[in-house]
């Protein structure tokens, strides 16, 4: 907008002083031509008393060469034949005896163009005898055009100093107004990022204000949301301690056996994340999802460890499970619990949507600039794919809440991947979880690239 605004100006303030700068050079350079055949009039007239009182040769020549014109040799006088007198030229002449006849037929003052440069005056004198003599005044080009191109100099100046200074008027101008806009776009992305402490200056236009002061209430009403928000979490994750005290005093009452370790160690991580759920929403701040540099985990190692724990339940349904490409380390960017979390909650939908005996398997696969987990499952498939990422619970199935593909794409997402969801060559449920390595190669081919993959 600062660039418009300083554009606008520069085209209207250039447009006026065209439009007053090339008249008024016009108007200088006819003053200069006015000017110089007003001064070769004058010279002109200035020899009609002597014609008037004589004709000789002799003395029109003195009175000819006592002038400002005559001295510079700039003028002729032409006395036509009177009676047996011969016709008299004082002078060369510029303009040619065709120009002379034709003003002394005219009986008025007549200009002529001079080859080589210049004009001459020609103005027509009466003699005492009647007839007409014809006085010429050399006129050069200087003289016509004299002062002509300072005055366009000063003009161009002049117009050159309005550009500037409107230029510069319309550059503060458009900061005074492009600013506050600035702050309110830098503010607006910080807010983004998650910096809730931001505010703007109501400063600057009443719009700007206006919209500055909607955006401090917004952000204000945002914090105060995420704080309810937060101590909802608290609340709630603080009301399940007590059934989980009682899970685990009945856990410790099993006795011995596979069974009753898995579900102490269940008991136990249930325990941890109501713990970092607490934790996090009373540090009044989002849990990291992705880590920095050397951050993350094995995700083979992490898929094994988890498998190990759903094989048991898998074996009490009588469900075939397949797992594979999780012979070698696979490091991804993303910290061990959050994908084992998402990993419990694709695992969790499977044994929760499918009927028992239904087989699933569990692919890793290294597509060098990202890691792709395929839970999939011979299970009855999802209608409406797009639906089930969304989150929340619309009441189309019992027993979910939405949360748990939730977690999945959350976890994709932070490393610049994504979750699709598709039919599996089992014939029921594919969940595609793709973890990009390096967030800078996301986009929009990479999401048209990996639809098609998901298609094949």
């Amino acid at each position: 907008m600062r660039w418009a605004l300083v554009k606008v100006c520069l085209a209207v303030t250039a447009m006026v002083v065209i439009a007053f700068a090339v008249p008024l050079g016009l108007v200088v350079r006819e003053m200069a031509s006015d000017r110089a055949f007003s001064n070769a009039e004058r010279q002109a007239a200035s020899m009609a008393p002597t014609l008037s009182i004589t004709t000789d040769p002799v003395q029109l020549r003195k009175a000819v060469e006592s002038t400002q014109m005559g001295a510079a040799q700039r003028m002729a006088v032409h006395v036509p034949q009177i009676g047996d007198r011969l016709a008299v030229d004082i002078g060369a002449g510029w303009a040619g005896p065709h120009a002379v006849e034709e003003t002394r037929r005219m009986g008025r003052a007549t200009t002529a163009t001079v080859r080589g440069g210049g004009s001459a005056l020609l103005q027509p004198t009466a003699l005492g005898s009647g007839d007409i003599a014809v006085i010429e005044i050399y006129v050069p080009e200087r003289e016509v055009s004299n002062g002509v191109t300072t005055a366009w100099l000063v003009l161009a100046g002049v117009g050159l100093a309005l550009i500037v200074g409107s230029v510069a008027v319309a550059d503060r101008l458009g900061a005074r107004l492009v600013r506050p806009a600035e702050r309110l776009a830098d503010a607006a992305h910080r807010l983004g990022q998650g910096r809730l402490g931001v505010r703007v200056p109501e400063q600057g236009p009443k719009e700007l204000r206006s919209a500055a002061v909607a955006f401090n209430a917004m952000a204000d009403r945002v914090v105060e949301l995420l704080a309810n928000e937060r101590e909802l979490a608290a609340d709630l994750s603080h009301r399940l301690r007590t059934p989980l005290t009682v899970l685990r005093l009945n856990a410790a009452s099993l006795g011995d056996g596979p069974a009753a370790e898995q579900t102490r160690e269940a008991v136990e991580q249930l325990e941890r994340e109501v713990d970092t759920i607490i934790r996090t929403a009373r540090e009044q701040r989002p849990p990291a999802v992705a880590g920095g540099p050397g951050a993350g985990c094995d995700a083979s190692e992490v898929i094994r460890d988890r498998m190990a724990f759903w094989s048991a339940l898998a074996e009490d349904e009588g469900r075939e499970v397949r797992l594979a490409g999780v012979d070698r380390p696979v490091r991804i960017p993303v910290a061990r619990p959050e994908l084992a979390a998402a990993l419990d909650a694709l695992l969790g939908n499977v044994f929760r949507h499918t009927p028992e005996g239904t087989p699933f398997a569990v692919d890793v696969h290294d597509a060098g600039d990202a890691v792709i987990v395929l839970v999939s499952d011979a299970g009855y498939g999802i209608a409406d794919p797009e639906e089930a990422l969304r989150r929340g619970n619309d009441g189309g199935r019992d027993g979910s809440t939405g949360l748990g593909l939730d977690i999945v794409r959350r976890v994709a997402e932070s490393t610049g991947g994504d979750v699709r969801l598709g039919r599996s060559v089992l014939g029921g449920t594919e969940v595609r979880m793709w973890i990009a390595l390096d967030g800078r190669t996301r986009g929009e081919d990479r999401r048209s690239r990996r639809k098609g993959r998901s298609t094949r």
